[in-house]
Formats: structure tokens, sequence, C-alpha cells
């Protein structure tokens, strides 16, 4: 035996919903034989699962409730769509590249979303994302990658370097709203199988498109786990130009994957909050602090009198009554939680002991105001600060504010993902959450490589994309961090590693051999393209085989060849030329999970065919490992 090809391509969603569905009703699926390979294959049968879901099942309904637009058909097939594409990694961008668990991922975040499935399916803790806000000046994502080149002259300029089309999306586009919703509802699919199953994703959103964001969660996610519409007061003086309403807020709508699963933190409480606590009764519970027990208007029943210690009687004031009924205060009264001041005279009050409230902290309520996460004049402020005085962004989200959407839905060691990063609020609030809790968190940022407009300030300075300006916050932010907190700080991970969305790391080798001139026919036996290097192929296998990007990795040279070793093991790969025995079981030796070459590794099948049996030997494989655990490409 040798061994088989690695399977290059991301994830097919229409195979894992056919998986999926396999699972809760096998009765539905019957075997055919595929065309192309003449293997048998699982297909559905639609007569026998209509016959499953019996008056459940609806197809052609006169009138039934539904959120559709032109193109959601296509945005559905499109997220289903696999990607041959990869990531490249830029080692000469990134900060700390060998222990960084962060990553910064630059190209279009469907494709690159699509391309994490395999390594991050169900890993991701909590996402946020703050996306287009469609308001006639925004750029929208066109995702028909197999465009003719009509197509493409039609939209000249608004290309970037891989070929991915985007371009402003005016209010005179007569498909305005489908356009949006289109981008939206592909990427929130695909995203959504990130997710753990008690993640939680966080999208800032605005007015004219609230609803519709809202009615795609709703179908994606399930309404029921629909977790809260937070309102951010975003502004905190009006702009007297606006002809009707200055507009001060935005949302943010929360979703989990799974809202039974999903568990809020809460918020930590201030430690002036804690002030309040104080035990002048010596109370064996703890500390407490006490609040009113009238509530108004008044319930009849409730309203009765109370003799205080000393002997005054006390009744509630005029037009309330007592929040307690008479057999409840008196259960309390013989408990000791009711306190009527230091000298038994006063009105009487509850205890609320610090012991037993919420350990989680304060339930989140659905108003953030802006003194409480800061606004969007003050995020701009800070960081034109970050930038020596200079203004790259004009309405980058606070850092307080992503903060709390983190700590409420994540722990020390969670993965968070923005895959709309912009100025990379959101990797600057995981370094400063991280820095305050000691925590361990990652993030993994995607941003479009746009470019900064030519007159702009951005340029000036030398930044010609977001990324440029994005990454190097990241840099500035981390050093400041350290700087304002040397000691505790030591540890922090401020380090990135870049990766660039390409095309394959291989050349199509369509054409039929009768095509090919005698020239071209080594094609076939080194297929890698000119300008990809070992990195290059090795992250291309890593996605690929569902290993993930930020572990640790080691080269080793043996016989004057390199061996790469990808977190001692999961992944061992050689992509030199006349593979020797001694490069074999020095392979061997790391006790693989996964062993890794090139097709031009080998000289003939028969050599291809020794190492596949060597290595079986060595590592004491069964057949069905060894053609599992070792591939080539």
């Amino acid at each position: 035996m040798k061994p088989n090809k690695l399977e290059l391509s991301s994830v097919d969603r229409t195979q894992l919903n056919l998986e999926a569905l396999y699972q809760i009703a096998p009765s539905c699926f019957t075997e055919v034989k595929d065309d192309k390979t003449g293997e048998l294959r699982h297909v559905v049968n639609f007569k026998t699962l209509r016959q499953l879901l019996g008056d459940n099942a609806v197809e052609d309904a006169d009138e039934m409730y539904q959120f559709t637009w032109p193109g959601k058909q296509e945005a559905r097939r499109e997220a289903a769509r696999p990607t041959t594409k990869t990531l490249r990694p830029v080692v000469e961008d990134s900060v700390d590249w060998d222990n960084t668990q962060n990553l910064y991922i630059e190209g279009d975040n469907l494709e690159v979303l699509k391309l994490l499935q395999k390594s991050y399916m169900g890993k991701v803790k909590m996402i946020y994302i703050d996306p287009p806000y469609n308001t006639g000046n925004d750029f929208v994502y066109d995702d028909d990658f197999a465009a003719s080149q009509d197509d493409y002259d039609l939209f000249a300029g608004n290309i970037d370097e891989l070929g991915n089309r985007y371009r402003k999306n005016t209010e005179t586009n007569g498909r305005f709203h489908s356009d949006w919703c289109s981008m939206m509802y592909s990427r929130l699919m695909v995203a959504r199988s990130l997710l753990t199953e008690d993640g939680v994703i966080f999208i800032s959103i605005d007015d004219n498109e609230q609803k519709n964001l809202k009615n795609i969660c709703d179908e994606i996610y399930g309404s029921t786990n629909f977790l809260a519409q937070v309102i951010w007061e975003r502004a905190f003086s009006p702009i007297n130009l606006m002809k009707h309403f200055s507009p001060s807020h935005d949302y943010i709508l929360v979703y989990a994957k799974n809202g039974e699963n999903a568990v809020c933190n809460g918020i930590k409480r201030s430690e002036e909050a804690n002030d309040r606590y104080s035990n002048p009764d010596n109370d064996p519970r703890g500390v407490w602090s006490s609040s009113d027990i009238s509530v108004g208007p008044a319930i009849q029943e409730n309203v009765y009198t109370i003799t205080t210690p000393s002997g005054r009687e006390v009744e509630p004031p005029a037009g309330r009554s007592w929040s307690l009924s008479r057999k409840a205060f008196r259960e309390r009264l013989q408990d000791n939680r009711i306190w009527f001041g230091p000298d038994g005279n006063g009105v009487p009050r509850i205890k609320r002991f610090l012991s037993e409230l919420r350990k989680t902290g304060v339930t989140p309520m659905t108003i953030w105001k802006h003194t409480e996460v800061d606004h969007s004049q003050g995020a701009t402020q800070k960081l034109a600060k970050l930038f020596d005085g200079k203004k790259y962004f004009d309405y980058p989200k606070p850092v307080t504010l992503i903060q709390r959407c983190i700590s409420l839905y994540s722990n020390k060691d969670s993965l968070i993902l923005d895959f709309f990063s912009g100025s990379a609020t959101t990797a600057h609030a995981v370094m400063q959450l991280n820095a305050e809790d000691c925590g361990n968190r990652k993030y993994i940022m995607v941003q479009l490589p746009e470019e900064t407009p030519e007159d702009s300030e951005a340029r000036k300075a030398g930044y010609n994309t977001i990324p440029e300006i994005a990454k190097e916050r990241i840099r500035r932010a981390g050093k400041k961090i350290k700087e304002e907190s040397p000691l505790t700080t030591q540890n922090l991970d401020t380090g990135f590693r870049v990766f660039r969305l390409a095309d394959s790391n291989f050349e199509e080798v369509k054409k039929a051999p009768a095509e090919y001139n005698q020239s071209q026919l080594d094609l076939f036996l080194n297929n890698v393209k000119s300008d990809r290097t070992d990195l290059d192929l090795l992250f291309g296998a890593m996605l690929s085989w569902g290993v993930q990007l930020s572990l640790p990795m080691t080269s080793e040279e043996v016989d004057g060849k390199m061996i790469y070793s990808v977190n001692d093991g999961d992944l061992v790969a050689c992509f030199a030329d006349d593979i020797t025995e001694n490069i074999v079981r020095a392979m061997a030796d790391k006790q693989p999970l996964r062993v890794l070459f090139r097709d031009s590794c080998f000289a003939r099948d028969d050599a291809k065919i020794n190492v596949f049996e060597t290595l079986k030997q060595l590592l004491d494989w069964s057949e069905e490992e060894a053609m599992k655990n070792i591939k080539v490409i």
C-alpha cells in the first residue's frame, strides 16, 4: 500500500449537513453510484424524509412566515461551497512568531472562515463583529468568485490583489438591502460552526439593518437562542444639524449557539460597590448591606404595623406597603435578616449578604451607558493618542465596550474571533482583559486588505491598507499594556502570527494528457507553485488536516533535509527530495500523530510504498491507521 493524497479543499458544508442528518434519520438515506468516481455514496430519499416528518413538512404552502430577499439561495449555496484557497504565513510581519498563540489574517473573511473550519470547528468561545452598517458608504463583498471577465471589468478598481471584489453599496443600488443581507448571511452561517456549544456571538449594528440582521440571526442561530439586544450609548451630545432626531445609540445583538448551554459571567463588581458592605452586628454570614422593604403603589394585604426591638411601632409610608407579606417578614426577622439600625429603633430594612449574591457578578442590563463603556468620541481620542495624536479611524469601538462583551461570555483560556476586525479593537481588548485578570485568552482577527484613501492621514503616514494600521495598533497597545503593569504582564502574549489569504499552493492540473506537450509533463510530478516555501506547504496542510495554526513548531535537519514538527508530533512533515531511511526513522522517533510528504519526495512509487511500510512498522500502526495518518501532497 502507499499513502493517499491529502484533501486540500476546505470543508464541504453540504457534506456536513448530510452527515448530521444521517445521525438522526439514517432511514431516509439510500445509496447511488457516483458518476465521477464510480463509488457508492449516500443520498437523501426525499419521499422517505417527508414520510418521517409527517404533517410537519411543507414545500409550496400558499402562505407561510418567512424572511427572504433576492440572492438568499445563492448566499446559502456560497456558504456551503468549499474553497481551494490557502493561508500563507507572513513571518516578517508577525510579532513573537515562535511563542504567540494569536492570529492576524488578511483576506476576504468568507474564504478565511471556510479555511478555518477544519481546524477551529467548535473551538471559538466568543465572536464579536462590527460589520459594515450599510449606510450607503460602506463596502459590501461580492461573493460570486466564478464571475466572468466582463463582470470584473464592471467593478474595475474595486478588486483586491487576490481578485476578491468589494464595492460601496450606495442607496441607488436596486439591491441595496439584498446585497448586504447576502453578504452577512453566508458569513454568519459559516461562523456558527466555529462556536463552541456554549459559545456566543455579539454583533454591532445600527438602525439601517438592525431588523434584517435580527431576522437573519433568528434563522441561522434560532430565535430561542437570542439572548439580548443591547443598546449602547455611543454619543453623549446631540448633533444639532440633524433634521429630526440626533442618533445617540447603536445596537449589539447577542445570540448563543445553544442558549441552554451558555453561561453569563455577569459584570464584575467594582471595589467601590463592595465598600458598601459592612457587618455592624457581627453576623456570622459575613458583610452585608441593607435595602428598603417598602414598595409602591400599596399592596393592601402587605400594609401592617411592625414593632421595632425598642418598642416603636412603624407603618409603611403613605401610599406604599411592605414588600414582604406578614409571614415572610416574620421568617426573615427570625433568621436575623431584618435590620432596625444600631439602636433598634429605626425603620426596618432587609439585609443583603455579599456572600449570597451572584458569585459570577452583576447581571448585565440591556442599556450600556457611555459612562460605563466609553463612547465613540472617547475611543477615537484614545486610539489617536496611541498613534502619537494621528487620527486614522473615525469611529472605532471602545476597548472597554469589547472588553465587557468578552468578559461576559468567556473564561481565561477562551478563543475570541473577530472577522470584521477593522482597527483591531478586539485584539486590544483581549490583551487588556488578560492583563487585568491574568488570563490566557487567544484571538483570531480577520480583515480584508482594504486600501486606505489616497489623501488620508493614514496613507500620508505610510499605511497603505487597513491591516497595516491594525497590526501597528496591536504592537503599540501590547507595548503600552506591558509598560503600565510590568510586574503582572511579564507573561502576557502580545504577539501575533500573520497569515495572508492566497490562491492554492498548487497549480491546476485539469487538462487531459493529450493537451500537454512534452515540456509540460513534469507538472504531474511537481505541481507546487514556484514561489511557495516549505512553510506555505506546512500551514496549508495544517488547515486541510484540521491542525490549529497557532501551535508551536520546530525544525530539524537530517541528512541535509529539513524535518518540521508541529506541537511535538501532532504533525511531522518533510518536503525534500530523495527521502532517506535516516529521515524516516527521525520522523518516527517523534511519535507523530500525522505524517506528511510531498509527492516529489519519492522518485518512484516503490520508494513511496517502502516509506509507508517502514513508518507503519516503526509506529506500530495498523493498515487502516497508516492510511489515515500518512498523507502526501
